[in-house]
């Protein structure tokens, strides 16, 4: 049984076996392209520039690939980072002709990272996640003002230069901050050895039982002069 080619409304035929049509790849553009918003994997530097922010807010919502933000050997990114947020341009009035054009970036961010155990140096995984909320002056806005005490809001000011900020930057600082000070592999970590560096979590050390090093022998005696 032969079946009949179907036909649309101006009698052109439709194939019953057509072919899906190629899949389009498309390689990371940076999202400011697309003023309204933006969702995509990017691997790139993205930058705010406020002649786009003039126009109309950005919004964004990426993953950043490991490497995409530097942190300095602070912490290494583990896996995607993903953030999401806005961006635009508020214009702060100082005066009749004296319009300062801030850029305020909105958003959250959320990623695993690996930082060295504070006794073993071993890496431990955090997930670390935060919001922020920032105003960014350009640089030299305030550089002319009079001497004044900051408000508390205002210590959440930074400055950007060449009227751009890029995003990876801002994620640096906040990932930076959100670390802990100190961090432990777990809380009976008992560290490397001092003498032989061996990491006593995993194998016993005989440095203890063994004999002191002669050097602080004088130190010793001087402890118990001191203490006579």
């Amino acid at each position: 049984m032969t079946i009949p080619p179907a036909a649309d409304r101006d009698g052109r035929v439709i194939s019953l076996f057509a072919r899906a049509p190629e899949p389009i790849h498309r390689s990371p553009v940076p999202c400011f392209l697309f003023p309204t918003s933006c969702s995509l994997f990017y691997s790139h530097n993205m930058e705010f520039k406020v002649s786009e922010l003039e126009r109309e807010p950005i919004e964004f919502d990426l993953e950043l690939a490991p490497g995409a933000v530097d942190l300095g050997g602070e912490a290494e990114q583990m896996g995607d980072l993903a953030t999401s947020g806005r961006a635009e341009v508020i214009h702060e009035h100082r005066g009749p002709k004296d319009i300062v054009a801030d850029i305020r970036l909105k958003g959250k961010f959320a990623g695993k990272f690996q930082v060295p155990c504070a006794r073993c140096i071993e890496p431990v995984e955090l997930p670390l996640a935060a919001d922020f909320d920032l105003i960014f002056r350009p640089i030299g806005a305030d550089s002319g003002a009079p001497e004044r005490s900051i408000t508390p809001d205002e210590t959440e000011i930074g400055y950007y230069q060449e009227d751009s900020l890029l995003l990876e930057d801002v994620l640096r600082e906040q990932v930076v901050l959100s670390l802990p000070v100190r961090t432990l592999c777990k809380p009976d970590c008992k560290g490397l050895c001092p003498r032989c560096g061996t990491n006593r979590n995993t194998q016993p050390c005989t440095c203890d039982a063994g004999p002191s090093d002669p050097r602080w022998e004088a130190l010793h005696g001087l402890r118990g002069r001191i203490k006579s």
